[in-house]
């Protein structure tokens, strides 16, 4: 098949071919758009292949809002609530070891992003963890549902968290044209940390174990946060702090999310997790309560509210009495469940308010 522009005439194709060459070198893009438009207009009546031919893969397209935006009943006041606030988001559990959720969640997140609302991201990394722990032959170890980690240990959490989840996170948000930038509570003395003694109530008496390098949220300073916000990134934040005593410290994800929430004023925190929201019976979704308020919350704590959900519905209440607005748990697993619980009035997860 011939060249399209070998259909125009020798002395034409010689003097069309000078101008492209021209254009290929022109090192400021607009005025190589310019001039590529030009070419293709001078050509388009005489010969249009030859015109369409030097345009192809140059034509400017209008950004397309995602297809989420038109598949769901998106709320235009509630756009209008967020827009221009903050929204932190928890990403953990299954849904960052599961590829396809992994797409949606990021998704979930560029979209928000795309409609003008700051978006953070806490994350955290369990499975990674224990991942690499076992690929090097150490054996994790828990009390009460926290790691125990010795120093020789929170070097690899710190390598599984900033190292591995944290510059994927980024790695993905960037793909999908958003910037974005990976940080840990060390960074900019973000989060100061304090030790965490685990403590046990045993009948009169109660018992304290020594975790090690887990630590608690003592403080938070968003000055690094808020200056990159005000950059137009996505911040993407792994849990580890600081300590006074120099230390570092491995902190729960979901309680260093709630406090994050808080100290940034969000409007909203979203924590993903791979169950649908807080049921009474966990095992039947039929039994989902969508909302509670905080002093309900509080009281099912240990009763309906158990286990593993105890630390996320606590890092809400945290969150809550911080300032945050609203609060909210949902499944990751589930594509766009950020985007229906924020943005359409669809019961979707279960939400926290200080009046339900």
């Amino acid at each position: 098949m011939s060249h399209p522009i070998e259909k125009l005439e020798p002395a034409k194709q010689k003097r069309v071919t000078a101008q492209l060459r021209d254009i290929l070198r022109t090192t400021d893009p607009e005025a190589a758009d310019t001039q590529r438009a030009a070419l293709a207009d001078e050509l388009r009546d005489q010969h249009p292949e030859v015109a369409e031919w030097i345009l192809d893969g140059h034509k400017k397209e209008e950004p397309k809002q995602p297809s989420a935006l038109e598949e769901l009943p998106i709320l235009s006041d509630r756009v209008r609530q967020l827009k221009g606030k903050t929204v932190l988001i928890k990403y953990g559990g299954n849904a960052m070891v599961d590829d396809a959720a992994k797409q949606n969640v990021i998704s979930d997140i560029c979209t928000l992003k795309s409609l003008g609302i700051d978006v953070v991201v806490v994350h955290g990394g369990g499975p990674v963890i224990s991942e690499l722990l076992g690929k090097v032959g150490l054996k994790s170890r828990f009390i009460g549902g926290h790691r125990k980690t010795d120093r020789s240990t929170m070097g690899y959490v710190e390598m599984a968290l900033s190292g591995r989840v944290n510059s994927e996170i980024v790695k993905l948000i960037g793909f999908n044209g958003y910037k974005s930038v990976g940080i840990s509570g060390k960074d900019g003395s973000l989060v100061v940390a304090k030790k965490r003694i685990h403590k046990v109530k045993e009948g009169e008496t109660i018992r304290r174990s020594d975790l090690g390098m887990v630590g608690d949220v003592k403080e938070v300073n968003t000055d690094l946060v808020d200056a990159l916000l005000e950059k137009d990134y996505i911040p993407v934040i792994a849990p580890i702090g600081v300590g006074e005593d120099l230390e570092d410290y491995n902190i729960n994800a979901d309680m260093f999310a709630g406090h994050m929430a808080a100290a940034l004023d969000a409007e909203a925190y979203v924590v993903l997790t791979d169950v649908d929201g807080i049921c009474i019976d966990k095992d039947d979704p039929e039994t989902l309560i969508s909302a509670f308020s905080s002093y309900g919350a509080r009281k099912e704590i240990g009763r309906i509210i158990r286990g593993g959900m105890i630390p996320k519905v606590e890092s809400m209440l945290i969150a809550l009495d911080g300032g945050v607005g609203e609060a909210h748990i949902v499944n990751g697993m589930t594509p766009r469940s950020a985007l229906e619980i924020l943005l359409t009035d669809r019961e979707t997860g279960t939400t926290i308010r200080d009046h339900a």
